[in-house]
């Protein structure tokens, strides 16, 4: 029941904060300094919030309504064939991302972009590999 409660609240903060971002892009004439970003983060953390609870509510209704299918998804959800699908693509997709970071940071140092999107850019890029690292070796240890 409670997390019911927290999806509906998800789903109306994601309408209000994806409708203030919309109303904001369209209303303000000339945005200075931090407004000319805001409205298109809280239009876009809404289509996120909210596309992502209504998921959830589809979810919950198809499992109050077909008990068998909800313990059939469980069990699939849980199987250690599709965790291990799951996490294959997830490494494929952590591969694709590294080799096209590098190129795209290229581009955008060619291209004479401001200096910071490129150093978060950097950073980012940074992180991630040095994450990665991180629990490489970790893992390493631990098997």
């Amino acid at each position: 029941m409670n997390k019911t409660i927290s999806t509906y609240f998800l789903a109306l903060l994601g309408i209000g904060l994806l409708a203030g971002g919309l109303y904001f892009i369209k209303s303000i004439e000339d945005p200075q300094g931090i407004l000319q970003a805001l409205p298109f983060i809280c239009f876009g953390l809404g289509c996120g919030i909210f596309g992502h609870s209504m998921g959830e509510i589809f979810m919950l209704f198809a499992r109050k309504h077909n008990p068998a299918a909800a313990k059939q998804l469980e069990i699939d959800r849980k199987d250690e064939r599709n965790l291990a699908i799951v996490n294959r693509a997830k490494a494929k997709g952590y591969d694709m991302m590294a080799f096209m970071f590098v190129p795209m940071i290229l581009a955008f140092s060619l291209m004479a972009i401001d200096i910071t999107v490129l150093l978060l850019l950097i950073f980012s890029y940074m992180f991630i590999l040095g994450y990665s690292t991180y629990y490489r070796v970790k893992y390493h240890k631990e098997m």
